[in-house]
């Protein structure tokens, strides 16, 4: 005997569609729904409120699969992460991205709470990005409050999305100072809603974080980061130019978990290297990490694009180990050692025939250390390593957008390294890096 196949009959074949559809349809309207099922049974009415309650979910995601060239094997690089031993070309998923956002509306249709989940998954693993909430004041329409995990209020490049900055990666000093970009904290923001509010350009973020940021899988002291942003929303100075800006502050620090620490000293010939301080008392106090930052951005829109100009410069303090400036993610067992930096970022975009073609230049530098110079590092067998080394990068690149869901990336990082006295660092290391990157969006 043959299969059996059962009628369907027209409701339940309409049924089917709605429920299939529910959690991608946002934009369809009640209305609609209602015309084409019977609203007066409790069946009816069912579906139409999980239609209403879905129909704030908004689900987006992107995938970044790329082929990237590196000039010798085993090139450490901050455009995707170094390269094995024996290896100087590679495919690799960059970034694999689902997002589900959830807005829940008050009586008068105004946004009360909103939701973020987010998860990166590629060839390394399947991790969390994005797992915060929001909830909105309405009576004056200008205060939020954030908590969870989400990207820390610091800087302009650090809080721009991979799926839209137009440079492949980050420069290098966010990537080191700003691991991931996210951390677990609390922040409250003051952000007018109403375009007639005297201060809707501005905004301010101030929160508490945990300071370990991703790196790190729990809090391991009880000291807690402070940040800070200002910014001004893009301001039209004419109909055609725009412009926006910011000012970031840091105060944070970490558990010193030994009594040593070193700093740089010059000592009465002029010769610099870290000399240790270990008095008991270093043990347990809070290790500093102070950060400054200012950004400017430049739009000017024509009729075949836009050109946009960016500019960001950070300074600070920065405690860490003696092999990396980066936040340990666990207590260091080891001396701590605490430097003064500086870094910057800059962007040059233009739009060339239409807003489909893009061509951009990028420039960032990122000095560990601002204390040394070039030969001054390994001078005379110094205790200065290549931690303290200041790289350079200019990128230069081409971004076409196919359409709206996908758009070719074709990016080359030249990277410079200063020149010391240390071996295997007295001149330009060959870690220049081509990429070439599809990114699907949806």
């Amino acid at each position: 005997m043959g299969p059996v196949y059962l009628p369907v009959t027209t409701f339940y074949r309409k049924l089917i569609v709605i429920l299939f559809l529910l959690p991608v349809t946002h934009t369809l309207h009640a209305q609609f729904l209602t015309d084409m099922i019977d609203t007066t049974t409790s069946l009816g009415k069912g579906i139409l409120q999980l239609y209403k309650k879905f129909d704030h979910v908004y689900i987006t995601g992107y995938i970044q699969p790329q082929f990237q060239v590196a000039q010798q094997k085993g090139t450490h690089s901050f455009s995707g992460g170094d390269f094995a031993p024996n290896s100087s070309s590679r495919f690799t998923i960059r970034r694999g991205r689902l997002r589900f956002d959830y807005a829940h509306m008050n009586k008068e249709d105004q946004v009360s709470l909103y939701f973020v989940f987010q998860f990166d998954g590629s060839e390394r693993g399947v991790f969390i990005r994005d797992f915060w909430g929001r909830i909105f004041e309405n009576k004056w329409q200008v205060f939020q409050l954030t908590t969870g995990m989400f990207a820390r209020p610091f800087g302009y490049e650090v809080n721009l999305g991979s799926a839209d900055r137009e440079s492949l990666e980050r420069g290098r000093m966010s990537q080191t100072l700003m691991k991931v970009e996210r951390d677990l904290g609390a922040m409250v923001s003051f952000e007018p809603r109403r375009p007639d509010h005297p201060l809707h350009y501005l905004k301010l973020d101030a929160g508490f974080f945990n300071g370990q940021g991703l790196n790190a899988t729990q809090e391991y002291d009880s000291f807690k980061d402070f940040i800070a942003r200002a910014s001004w929303k893009p301001y039209p100075l004419s109909k055609a130019l725009f412009i926006s800006g910011g000012l970031s502050y840091f105060n944070g620090g970490l558990f010193q978990n030994t009594k040593y620490t070193y700093e740089i000293n010059k000592d009465v010939a002029g010769k610099k290297e870290f000399v240790v301080d270990s008095v008991d008392g270093n043990f347990g106090r809070k290790a500093p990490r102070k950060y400054y930052g200012a950004d400017m951005q430049l739009k000017w829109k024509h009729p075949y694009g836009a050109t946009e100009l960016r500019l960001e410069y950070w300074r600070g303090t920065q405690t860490a180990s003696a092999s990396t400036t980066e936040t340990p993610p666990t207590l260091l067992l080891e001396p701590y050692y605490v430097r003064k930096f500086d870094g910057a970022f800059a962007y040059l975009l233009q739009n060339i025939v239409n807003n489909q073609h893009q061509l951009g230049v990028k420039f960032d530098w990122y000095d560990p250390n601002t204390e040394v110079k070039g030969q001054e590092i390994g001078q005379g067998g110094n205790n200065i390593n290549a931690t303290n080394i200041k790289y350079t990068t200019v990128s230069v690149g081409y971004n076409y957008s196919i359409n709206e869901n996908v758009r070719l990336m074709l990016w080359y990082d030249f990277v410079k390294n200063e020149s010391t006295s240390l071996t295997g660092y007295t001149g330009d290391i060959k870690d220049n890096v081509f990429t070439t990157r599809l990114q699907f969006r949806f």
